[in-house]
């Protein structure tokens, strides 16, 4: 059975993932089998597993950085935000209903054994499991029924490793602040510190670290650097959504919707150095960009909504008019169409009237749709033509049924031989289910060269970038030096071995 390490931090967007992921690829290249966890998480980000569960981002990040396949058991609750409605709640990789804020809080606990099972299904089959806590430990509003962080700790009977986020000031209040807040029993659990997010000289903070130390009542193990480490973001405090895409030859303009999911989808076209992704709220903003995107959504009715009353849908439709490529994925792909209808109140009920861009309709079902999917792309004439007899990879979650009235824009061939069209093209338009279109570098590439080309620009200054897995599998052994070089490993290999 695994031995458990949890990092919990002072608050949200502390660098906590990120952190396990760096301590993963440190303990998987000293030959630990190591697994991620992570009991509950909020966010809009989400993966599809190989048999079809739907899961946290960040904890198939933490996986791919452990080289082990994402498994449903990381992340046994996830809970995906739907507004004033409160948040869908998705449990072993299936969503079983909305439910607002108090009445999540009063459901929590039924789901500990679940919780405990998928645990234990992952424990059995490594050596460490890093358990990533959720938001900070110091809520003490939210400390009775936790089953996110000292409630998870104790559990598991694990030891804890509390981050703090020295970049916005005020570290050593957050470390003791959340320290003095605990009850004894959990205070004795914090076997060490870590200070995240540094910049300058650490040898200005080092006067501080040691009376922090005696305060706490645990060890500092370390102060970590702010990393540029280029790794999937979890969710919408993401520094990626502030992008202005500066001095780059080619302009893409992805519209940022109010419940925006799986912007990640957009990291490799961010990566390619002749192209600029800028994320637009406002239609003054959006100007005329090479190529405008409209992306996933939690909430496709409300966020349709939205667009028209911000003005944005008007500026969508004439850049469209005007000749501009416009790519719709999940909700964007929907909104583009004719219509959306809500029989089943998935997103609370009602129809509305879409974009029209496309020849399709849209029926929200019961059941979500989760796949990895393959699909090979014959979009016809127009402007993302370049991709015709291209294969990309990715997954779908959606809950729509929509019916393809325009020419499919790909097809997936089916286990049993048989072709289904999927997505659908019109001229310049193009819509898909298909979240990670862009992960394989031939996809990028050919549409870089085709909007260099509609430009009138030398395909050549596209420079094309690197192989995308072999730059993420770079991007994990820097984050893994960066680790080793500003935490006492060895302090943490004992933690391990000591336990809580």
């Amino acid at each position: 059975m695994a031995k458990p390490l949890m990092i919990q931090g002072t608050m949200s967007n502390a660098g906590k993932s990120l952190l396990v992921a760096g301590l993963a690829r440190v303990l998987v290249q000293d030959g630990v089998r190591v697994a991620p966890f992570k009991s509950q998480n909020m966010a809009l980000n989400s993966f599809v597993t190989k048999d079809g569960c739907e899961m946290g981002r960040a904890q198939a990040m933490q996986a791919e950085a452990a080289g082990i396949e994402p498994d449903v058991a990381m992340n046994p609750i996830l809970l995906k935000p739907e507004g004033a409605r409160g948040s869908q709640v998705i449990v072993n990789g299936r969503a079983t209903g909305t439910m607002p804020a108090r009445e999540y809080f009063a459901y929590r606990r039924s789901l500990i054994p679940t919780i405990r099972a998928a645990y234990d299904t992952l424990a059995a089959n490594c050596d460490v499991v890093l358990v990533e806590g959720a938001g900070s430990p110091a809520e003490i509003n939210l400390q009775r029924d936790d089953i996110v962080n000292m409630g998870l700790a104790r559990l598991l009977d694990a030891p804890v490793v509390l981050v703090g986020d020295i970049d916005p000031g005020g570290v050593f209040a957050q470390l003791y602040g959340t320290v003095a807040l605990l009850d004894e029993t959990d205070r004795t659990r914090v076997r060490g510190l870590v200070a995240n997010k540094f910049r300058g000289d650490v040898s200005i903070l080092k006067p501080g670290l040691r009376p922090l130390e005696e305060l706490c009542g645990a060890p500092v193990l370390g102060v970590v650097p702010y990393l540029d480490i280029d790794v999937d973001d979890e969710d919408s405090l993401s520094s990626r959504l502030s992008s202005r895409g500066h001095d780059c030859i080619l302009d893409v303009a992805v519209i940022r919707l109010p419940h925006l999911s799986n912007f990640t989808d957009f990291d490799p076209l961010m990566r390619h150095p002749a192209v600029g992704v800028r994320y637009v709220t406002q239609a003054e903003e959006l100007g005329r960009p090479d190529l405008a995107i409209l992306p996933g959504t939690k909430s496709t009715l409300a966020d349709l909504s939205w667009l028209r009353s911000s003005g944005v849908a008007a500026c969508v439709l004439a850049l469209a008019g005007q000749g501009t490529p416009v790519l719709g994925i999940c909700g964007g792909y929907q909104m583009l169409g004719e219509r959306i209808d809500d029989p089943l109140a998935v997103e609370g009920g009602g129809s509305a009237r879409g974009l029209g861009l496309l020849s399709v309709r849209t029926a929200f079902a019961a059941e979500k749709h989760l796949m990895q999917t393959e699909i090979t792309l014959h979009p016809g004439t127009g402007a993302f033509s370049c991709w015709d007899g291209l294969v990309a990879r990715g997954y779908e979650i959606h809950a729509g049924d929509t019916q393809i009235d325009d020419a499919p824009a790909a097809s997936v061939r089916e286990a049993d031989g048989v072709l289904r069209p999927h997505g659908a093209v019109r001229g310049d338009v193009l819509g898909t289910y298909l979240h990670g279109l862009f992960d394989e570098d031939c996809v990028v590439d050919a549409l870089v060269a085709q909007l260099l080309h509609r430009r009138g620009l030398p395909v050549a200054a596209a420079r094309p970038a690197s192989d995308a897995r072999a730059y993420k599998e770079r991007q994990y052994d820097k984050l893994a030096d960066a680790v080793r070089a500003s935490i006492d490993m060895d302090a943490v290999y004992r933690i391990i071995e000591q336990g809580a």
